[in-house]
This record gives structure tokens, C-alpha cells and sequence, in this order.
């Protein structure tokens, strides 16, 4: 035993003392920091540490840019490459050992193959937002339009490419290239058209769906597939050793090609209609396949001697976009390449930057010429091909800007030359500033040539409707102001017949419910014979003679409005949106409307910045020509559409700043009728649920208690209140509770209040601001203002309205007219009699004029009234048209 002992006790010696002798096979140490490591110094074991320092510092940068830039509506690449020239050599890389620090030399391989990586996977995301059927529809114009923007830039890319041939050929870290292939890189160059990029301008200045988005976004499409086309030639030319070489690789690339579309392709098809990819979305396994090819397809571009983002291009060609697979593949890769890979390149294409290289005054001449041209000729090529398919001169410029923009394609383009060593530095930084201008400016010109109003002219002008010099209608007709005072009257006094309405996934039941009380079921119905049987005996069918003749349908537009952000998928949705129309699933509920009640439905999806909504529902309206605009409040309180997740949501629903700006900037611009629908249970929804589940209760409790929550109202009465005040407002709601009332399951009551005056013209409502803020003292003053003109008129209107009712109406709509010194509370009061009795009905509904405003509630001061009271109905706000107060 002491032996066996000895021996062990030997052996763990000898092991310990040749483990601290020899160095290299002891373990990284795990304590970091806390033993002294120093994480800034790069270590090539563990390389993450100065990955992650590299990378944050680089995503810190370029958002910290981004947000003053996008107040000026620039895209992200110029932030992410101005970032990058901060960091590199012009700025910070002139700080004494931060370049050392920070971007080692040592360690750029690491950041440089991350990056390459989230390019290849972007250049996939590229090819996947090229649609061709874009291309295909709008061809003629698309070649017309891409050649001449592409030609005359190639010819003076080629012109101007001898000079910097000359000039910068023999610089450091460039190899002898011949003149001709210098001469392909520069013209393709200065011809590319960024389509990532024009996609989102055009989609940011609403411009996608107008003649001037449509063609340049087809002209876009093949310019931006040519272009890739020839930086693979390029790139095939320089990395080949002969001439022959370079036929095998071009030959070999156009075979890959037609590989892909005859065979890759149709296999994919198979397999996405196998697995219902297409129509249920993409599983992981499909993603994971997806991504295969592109990888494949990179791989095998890469080892023929064409750069890799070529056959990623192309994989994300093949792609179909049936369905919306294109953009639900695009959803599920694009968070990570934008926020995390795209940013690590195109700051690299910034570090690679050197404006301290532009330190002579022939360079700044190339500078200035190659900005020039690369300007010039795309504006011009564009333009005057705009102008030859029958466009006018101010959409020409637009269009020939449009083309001009550059942005991350062209960055690309110009780091392939640089990593092939077609560029020097300093030819790179001149290509880096031309880009950078280019892109920079294409929005504010395109704003500029091509504004809101001029697009409305244009429009009306292309439609007959006004004289181009003066602007003046064509036809005769009174002037602006009788005009706005015949509609305005034609609006208080006549019934709905064109609605417009915002859909919210979070409204649609009370919504479809609302909007149902305007149509109306049909109560006679035709007896129907089987098609075999009509057959053999044919007879006409007869309607009845106690049906009678019916209404003419009231015209309804629903209008779904989808935030636009700045993820690729979103821009790829707004150039599909006609397809997302057809099968959005709201929009598919909601024209269920037309087939059950007496409704014409029609609907469409709007993509655009949340700043936008109320702009773009005021100018469908007018498109529309709406008598009424209905809007819902919120159910969250917020923009957003999501359910609810919580009761505090629901009790801080009137609570949110957004959707009151929202609401008020529509308030104050819309040229319709508006209507505010803020729901309390209206057809059964937001019923309280049933408690939490007990650990007493049984499986059969359970069950039984579920099943009773679920059970459908058999009552579907409504019942409304209004409380007449009066005026343009008054008068509106007025008409639009009878026509409410035509439903035969509706029920109302209105009350006229005597003793307020309510003329809401903006005068009166500045008096009353002046003399107080509060609802209560507004009253008051009102109240000592005595009998006005506009009383009497109420009044007049009110007592016509009563005696006009239809007999049909008698029965279940009441007029009732009382005085009071506090009207608000009087109203309440009466309110709280009237409505929310019944709680086996499916909602009733308390109907208010906006009226005056005393600078509470965006909705009012008698709708604040109604709110605060807390009283168990809908509410429903209305405001005449153009007769906003705040």
C-alpha cells in the first residue's frame, strides 16, 4: 500500500511540475478583466471580444447619425457610411492609438468576413424585392427609360474614365489592369441606379403608385439587373488570367443561370406547393432551405471567378412572390442583415475612406467631374426618355432625379473595385463623396420638383376638370365660396350615401356592426327552385308583391392604413399592394357587408409612415367624395392595432396623446362629415370576462362556465340619445341618428336644449375662450348671452324635423325638448335614464356634437362631458364639414 502510494504521489508531481514548465497547453483564462486582461488588445484565441467593441461602436455611431438625418428624409446607408468616415482615417483615425485600439489590423479579417456575410445575405434580400412581373407589365417604358438611363452615363463614365485611368493608375495598392476593363468598371459605375434604395423613397414621398413611381420603379428593375450583369463581367475580366479564361467564366455564369431558372426554380415551386408553403407561410425548415441556395448559389459564383453577391442576387430572382413568399421569407432575415451586418459593411466601406487623400486641386477637379456626370447624365438620360413616352416636363425632371440615386448599390460596386484592386484609395474616396451627393440630394429634388399640390393639378388637369394657366374649373359654375357654402348645406341636409371608413384590426366586430345599422336586411327574400328543376320548368321568378322598391345602396369604402417603416418587407408590400388588397384578411370580413346588408363595400390598404394617416384619409375622402368619414377610437389608446392585453389598456384608452393628435389633425383638415366612434360594449364587445379559474372549480364547472361566456346576445336592439345643441354640428348628427334609425331594431331619443346657444362658427368659440377654459364656465356664458338668431334657427329646424318624421319612425324615434341652466349635467342625467337599461341589447349609443371646444378633449366639451360620467354606452362624436375649432 505505501508503495502504491509513493508511485501516485510520484506521477503527480512529475505532472504538475511539466505543466507549469510548458506554457502552451495551459487553458484561455476565464477571468477576463479580473485577472488582468485587457479586452481592447485583440487576441487572435479569442477574437469576440474586440468583434463585439468593433461592432458596437459601429451600430452607436451610425444611429446616433441617423436620427438628425432622417429629419431631413435621408436613408439609413448615410448615416451607416458618414459613420464609418468618422471612424476611419479623415476624423477619428487621427487620434493617437485609436485606430490601433479599436480596428487593428490584425483583426479586420474577423469584421470584414461578418460583413461580407450580411452583404451576400442582402444582395439575397435584394434579389427577393426585385419583382420582374413589375418589369413584364410596364416593359416598353421600362426599356426605353432604364436604356437611355444607363447609356449615356456608361458613354461618359467611359469618357471620363481615360483621365482617372492616367491620373491614379500607378497609385499604391492598385494592379496593372488594361484600359479597357478599367473603363467597363467606371461605367458601370456611374450608370447603376440604387433600386433598394429609390424603392424607399418613393414609397416615403407617396409616389410609388403614381405614372412617376411606376416608371421609374420598372425602369429600376432592369437597370439595376443590367448593372449586375456587367460588374459580373467586370469582375470575371480581372480575376481571369486570359482572354479564354474569361469566355469559360462568362459562359459558365450564363449556363448557372439558366440552371436556376429551368431547374432550381421549378423544384423549389414543387417543394413550396407540397409543403403549403405558399399559402400557409414558410416553416423553418423552408427558411433553412431557402438560405441553402442562396449560400449554394454564392459559393458556387465565388469559385467561378464572379463575386458571390452575384449568386445570392440571383437566388433571391428565382424566388416566387406568389402568395407573399417573397416577403415573408424577406420578414423573417431582414432585422438582423439591417441592423447588425449592413451597418459592419458599409462602415467598413467608411474606414476605407480617406478625405485626406483629396488634398490636391486636380484631384478636386475629378471630384467635381465625376460628381457631374454621374448627375447629369442619369438626370438627363432620364428625363428626355421620360419626355419621349408623353410625359410632361416636371414629371421628365422628376423621373431623371429619381434615376440619378445611387446609395448601397453603388457603395458595393465600389468596394468590389477596391477589394480587386481596380481603385486606389483616393479613387475610392472621390467614388465614396459622388455617391454620397448623389444619394443625399435625390430626395429634396424630387420634393421639390414634385410636390403634393402639383401632383393634385396635374392630375385634374389630365382629367379635363381645370384650365392648366389659370386653374380655374372648365365648366361654369359659382364661384369657390358659393360653392363650399352649396356643399357644406348639401352635407348637413342630406342622408349618407358614400362613407368612408378607417378599419382597425381591434375595431372590425364594433365596426361591422355599426356600419350594418346603415344598410339593412333584406326582409323579403324570393323562393328559389333547384337549377335541375328550373331546367324542365321554366318560370320566371316573382318578387312579392309587398316587397318594396329598394334603396339604392350606400356606398361604403373601407380604408386600412399599414404602418411603413423602414424594413425592406413593408416597401415590398406597398409595391404589391394591390394583392395584399385582395386577400387582407379585414378587408375580406368587412366586404362580407355588401353580401348581407344593403351596402355597395368596397376596400383597398394604404402603406404608409404613421405621420401620414391623417393626411391620407382626409385625401381619400375628397378622392372618394365621402359624405362621412368614420373613424374609431382606438381600443388600446394607441396607434397600434394589437388586442388587448391588459384592463389597465382599456381604462387608459382616452389617454393617449397620439391618437388624439391623430384624431385632431383630422378633425381640423377633413372637407367631410366626421364621425368618432369610441365603443363601450356596442354588439357585445368588451364584455367582462369571467373570473380567474379556482383550483375548486371542475372540469364540468369549467366547461359550463366557458360556454355560457360565449353565448350570443339574442337581442340585437340598439337605442340612441342625442342631445340636440344645435348648429352645423347639430344638424348632422341629427340626420344621421334618423338614418341610423331607418334600422327597425334601432330606437331614439332626441332632445333639444333650449337656453344654449351653440353657434359654432370660430368667433363664438374665441369668446369663449377668452372669458374661460372650463366647460361649466362656458355654459354660464353662453347662458347670459340670451336668444340668438342661431337658437331660433335650431329651434325652427328642430320642430321640422319632428313634424317631417316618417310614420314608419313614430314609433320608435321620440322628440323631446327641455331648459336648463346646466346642460351638461342635465344631459347626463337624462342620458343615464335612456340608455344602458337594457343589458341583454347589443349596445346603445350616446350621439353628441363636437360643438365647442375650450381647449379639453380633441372631441369636445360636451363628448368630455359624456366620457367622465362614465355612462354604459358607445359614444359617437360628430363634426360638420370643414368645422374644426381647435
Amino acid at each position: 500500500m505505501a508503495t502504491i502510494t509513493t508511485t501516485v504521489t510520484s506521477v503527480l508531481t512529475k505532472t504538475v511540475a511539466s505543466a507549469s514548465a510548458s506554457s502552451t497547453v495551459r487553458a484561455v483564462p476565464q477571468g477576463g478583466i479580473l485577472e488582468g486582461g485587457n479586452p481592447s488588445v485583440y487576441d487572435k484565441k479569442n477574437p469576440i471580444i474586440i468583434f463585439i467593441i468593433q461592432a458596437g461602436i459601429i451600430l452607436i455611431f451610425c444611429r446616433l447619425l441617423h436620427w438628425p438625418l432622417s429629419r431631413l428624409r435621408q436613408p439609413r446607408v448615410i448615416a451607416e457610411v458618414i459613420g464609418g468616415i468618422l471612424l476611419g482615417p479623415s476624423v477619428m483615425g487621427r487620434w493617437p492609438g485609436f485606430t490601433a485600439a479599436i480596428f487593428p489590423t490584425e483583426a479586420m479579417p474577423n469584421l470584414t468576413l461578418v460583413a461580407n456575410l450580411g452583404l451576400i445575405l442582402f444582395l439575397f434580400l435584394v434579389g427577393l424585392e426585385v419583382d420582374l412581373r413589375y418589369f413584364a407589365s410596364n416593359w416598353r417604358v421600362a426599356i426605353s427609360v432604364g436604356t437611355a438611363g444607363m447609356v449615356l452615363p456608361f458613354g461618359l463614365g467611359c469618357a471620363i474614365s481615360w483621365g482617372l485611368y492616367t491620373q491614379f493608375r500607378g497609385e499604391s495598392g492598385t494592379v496593372p489592369i488594361s484600359f479597357g476593363v478599367y473603363m467597363l468598371f467606371i461605367g458601370v459605375a456611374m450608370s447603376i441606379t440604387a433600386f433598394p434604395v429609390l424603392c424607399r423613397i418613393l414609397t416615403e414621398l407617396k409616389l410609388l403608385s403614381t405614372p412617376v413611381g411606376v416608371i421609374v420603379l420598372s425602369a429600376g428593375v432592369g437597370n439595376d439587373v443590367v448593372g449586375w450583369i456587367l460588374l459580373a463581367l467586370c469582375v470575371a475580366l480581372v480575376n481571369a488570367g486570359s482572354g479564354i479564361t474569361a469566355l469559360w467564366v462568362l459562359l459558365t455564369c450564363v449556363g448557372y443561370v439558366l440552371f436556376l431558372v429551368f431547374a432550381v426554380r421549378p423544384g423549389l415551386m414543387w417543394v413550396l406547393r407540397r409543403t403549403r408553403a405558399l399559402q400557409d407561410g414558410p416553416s423553418q425548415s423552408i427558411v433553412a432551405l431557402t438560405l441553402l441556395i442562396a449560400l449554394t448559389s454564392a459559393f458556387f459564383t465565388g469559385v467561378i471567378g464572379v463575386h458571390p453577391i452575384f449568386g445570392a442576387f440571383l437566388a433571391g430572382l428565382i424566388c416566387p412572390h406568389e402568395g407573399g413568399f417573397a416577403i415573408k421569407i424577406t420578414e423573417k432575415i431582414e432585422d438582423l442583415v439591417s441592423a447588425l451586418f449592413l451597418p459592419l459593411y458599409f462602415a467598413l466601406s467608411g474606414l476605407g475612406t480617406n478625405l485626406g487623400l483629396l488634398d490636391t486641386g486636380i484631384t478636386w477637379a475629378y471630384v467635381v467631374a465625376v460628381v457631374s456626370v454621374a448627375f447629369c447624365a442619369k438626370f438627363a438620360g432620364g428625363t428626355l426618355a421620360a419626355r419621349l413616352n408623353g410625359m410632361v416636363w416636371r414629371e421628365s425632371f422628376t423621373i431623371g432625379t429619381l434615376m440619378s440615386c445611387k446609395g448601397l448599390v453603388e457603395l458595393i460596386v465600389l468596394n468590389i473595385g477596391l477589394s480587386a484592386k481596380i481603385l486606389s484609395t483616393r479613387t475610392f474616396t472621390i467614388f465614396v463623396v459622388m455617391a454620397l451627393v448623389t444619394t443625399f440630394a435625390t430626395t429634396p429634388l424630387t420634393a421639390a420638383l414634385y410636390p403634393p399640390w402639383y401632383q393634385r393639378k396635374l392630375e385634374s388637369w389630365k382629367r379635363g376638370e381645370i384650365d392648366w394657366d389659370s386653374g380655374a374649373p372648365l365648366f361654369d359654375g359659382a364661384s369657390d365660396a358659393e360653392s363650399d357654402a352649396i356643399i357644406a348645406q348639401k352635407l348637413e341636409s342630406a342622408n349618407v350615401r358614400s362613407l368612408l371608413v378607417y378599419l382597425r384590426l381591434d375595431n372590425m366586430p364594433t365596426l361591422l356592426a355599426l356600419v350594418s345599422l346603415l344598410g339593412g336586411k333584406p326582409s323579403d327574400s324570393v323562393q328559389k327552385k333547384h337549377p335541375s328543376l328550373n331546367k324542365e320548368s321554366p318560370q320566371p321568378e316573382t318578387t312579392p308583391a309587398s316587397t318594396a322598391e329598394k334603396r339604392r345602396p350606400i356606398e361604403v369604402h373601407g380604408l386600412r392604413l399599414v404602418e411603413l417603416t423602414e424594413r425592406t418587407s413593408t416597401v415590398m408590400r406597398v409595391s404589391e399592394v394591390d394583392e395584399n388588397s385582395i386577400f387582407d384578411p379585414v378587408l375580406n370580413a368587412f366586404r362580407v357587408l355588401g353580401q348581407l346588408y344593403n351596402l355597395a363595400v368596397s376596400g383597398e390598404v394604404s402603406i404608409v409612415p404613421e405621420s401620414s394617416y391623417a393626411s391620407t384619409l382626409v385625401s381619400k375622402s375628397i378622392e372618394e367624395s365621402s359624405d362621412l368619414l368614420l373613424l374609431p377610437w382606438s381600443e388600446t389608446g394607441s396607434m397600434s392595432e394589437l388586442q388587448n392585453i391588459s384592463t389597465d389598456s382599456v381604462r387608459n384608452t382616452m389617454a393617449s396623446d397620439s391618437y388624439s393628435s391623430f384624431i385632431a389633425e383630422v378633425l381640423n383638415t377633413a372637407q367631410c362629415n366626421i364621425a368618432i366612434f369610441i365603443n363601450k360594449g356596442f354588439s357585445g364587445s368588451l364584455k367582462q370576462r369571467p373570473s380567474a379559474l379556482q383550483r375548486s372549480m371542475s372540469a364540468l364547472s369549467t366547461r359550463n362556465h366557458r360556454d355560457h361566456a360565449t353565448t350570443p346576445n339574442i337581442d340585437r336592439s340598439h337605442h340612441i340619445f342625442l342631445p340636440f345643441f344645435g348648429g352645423a354640428d347639430g344638424r348632422v348628427a341629427l340626420r344621421l341618428v334618423l338614418q341610423l334609425a331607418e334600422d327597425t331594431e334601432v330606437t331614439a331619443t332626441i332632445v333639444h336644449i333650449k337656453g344654449l346657444d351653440d353657434s359654432d362658427g370660430r368667433p363664438q368659440s374665441q369668446v369663449v375662450q377668452q372669458v374661460a377654459v372650463t366647460p361649466k364656465a362656458a355654459q354660464q356664458h353662453l347662458l347670459r348671452s340670451g336668444t340668438t338668431p342661431q337658437q331660433e334657427d335650431d329651434a325652427t329646424f328642430f320642430a321640422m324635423m319632428q313634424k317631417s318624421l316618417a310614420a314608419h319612425l313614430q314609433d320608435r324615434v321620440v322628440f323631446n325638448v327641455t331648459a336648463t341652466s346646466t346642460p351638461y349635467e342635465t344631459l347626463v342625467a337624462l342620458a343615464q335614464q335612456e340608455v344602458g337599461t337594457n343589458p341583454r341589447n347589443s349596445g346603445d349609443i350616446v350621439v353628441v356634437s363636437r360643438r365647442i371646444n375650450t381647449g379639453g378633449s380633441c372631441l369636445g366639451d360636451a363628448a368630455e362631458a359624456f366620457i367622465a360620467s362614465g355612462i354604459k354606452a358607445s359614444l359617437l362624436v360628430v363634426q360638420s364639414r370643414g368645422n374644426g375649432l381647435d
